[in-house]
């Protein structure tokens, strides 16, 4: 493993996260979804170079989330900004990372090119769609790679394409898990292009639920199980006004805030929040993004670190807290960009 990679290979989240379903299908309903997502992809393949229009694309996604019983509520809209407010320019959307399903959602709202890991193209049957769909693969391992990917980025969205990245770089049980990862968002600032936050949720019934999760290092077997078996489940998808910027950095603290909401995480990792009070300001708080524990921490004086899901650090003087999210970057560039 690269030492210097910036992202989380290893999952924080195992299945153990997905809970309870709150209502299942009979095996009649679940042995009918099944044959019903097989239907589609195998319509999927046979469709050949057509897979590549936007009207077919959508119809496919849309009949992948009939056939396992999932209904989208909420957005279901363009998310690209249209072209006379964006000067011409695709969006980079950017949204949470939940199950495989994300994608299929939001190839259902609208069809865009894709930003995926480079083990999706060596998925059976999977790995050959994504390709025919124009998706970007990313190879997570070699990060002087980076700045050709991003360089990619920014000629799709100069000419005009849309492009959807999940920033967290792997998937979470919950919408707030991780941090997000701001080198994706230089494309955007370098095509002078308009980012559009989304957020991503599953509900069973009028409950938020973490049943749909593709959690930790389970199969696709294993998800789609769950998915296939669970009854009156929706993706709801919200689309936040978009935002534009110079700062990659602000960018993705900015895009990461509005999708959270007000949602807490369900785990500590990169981008969860501390609070950190001082003798400064008697009293006074700050936020900073924190991962499962702070890694540096200058004072004037003594202090009391507690970590978990948040740190609290109690000092009498000012406090310089750094954090995993935000640790020392490597000075070649293309580690510098995938870090931060």
């Amino acid at each position: 493993m690269n030492p210097l990679n910036p992202w989380p290979l290893e999952p924080v989240c195992d299945p153990s996260c997905a809970g309870r379903s709150t209502a299942s299908v009979s095996p009649a309903v679940r042995g009918r979804r099944y044959a019903a997502l097989a239907y589609t992809v195998a319509g999927a393949v046979a469709a050949g170079k057509r897979l590549s229009e936007p009207e077919v694309v959508r119809a496919k996604a849309r009949a992948v989330l009939d056939g396992v019983g999932l209904r989208i509520v909420g957005d279901t809209g363009p998310l690209s900004v249209p072209k006379e407010e964006s000067g011409g320019t695709g969006t980079l959307i950017v949204a949470n990372h939940i199950s495989w399903i994300d994608v299929i959602t939001m190839l259902a709202v609208e069809p865009m090119t894709i930003l995926a890991k480079q083990q999706v193209g060596g998925w059976p049957v999977i790995g050959g769609l994504a390709r025919r769909l124009g998706t970007r693969f990313v190879h997570r391992e070699k990060v002087r790679e980076l700045p050709l990917m991003i360089e990619d980025m920014t000629r799709l969205l100069a000419s005009g394409r849309s492009v959807l990245v999940f920033p967290q770089a792997t998937t979470w049980c919950s919408v707030a898990g991780g941090g997000f990862y701001r080198a994706s968002f230089q494309a955007a600032v370098d095509a002078g292009a308009p980012v559009r936050p989304v957020t991503i949720d599953y509900f069973q019934g009028p409950r938020r639920t973490r049943w749909a999760g593709f959690l930790g290092v389970e199969n696709f077997t294993a998800s789609l199980s769950r998915v296939a078996g669970a009854a009156d489940m929706t993706v709801r998808v919200t689309a936040h006004p978009p935002i534009r910027g110079t700062d990659r950095r602000q960018l993705a603290q900015d895009a990461r805030l509005v999708i959270n909401g007000e949602l807490a995480p369900m785990h500590a990792g990169p981008g969860a929040v501390a609070k950190v009070r001082t003798g400064a300001g008697a009293g006074a708080a700050a936020e900073v993004r924190a991962g499962a524990a702070v890694t540096v921490v200058r004072t004037g004086a003594a202090a009391d670190v507690r970590t978990g899901a948040a740190a609290d650090v109690r000092t009498d003087a000012t406090a310089d807290v750094r954090t995993d999210a935000a640790a020392a970057e490597p000075e070649d560039e293309p580690a510098r960009m995938a870090v931060g």
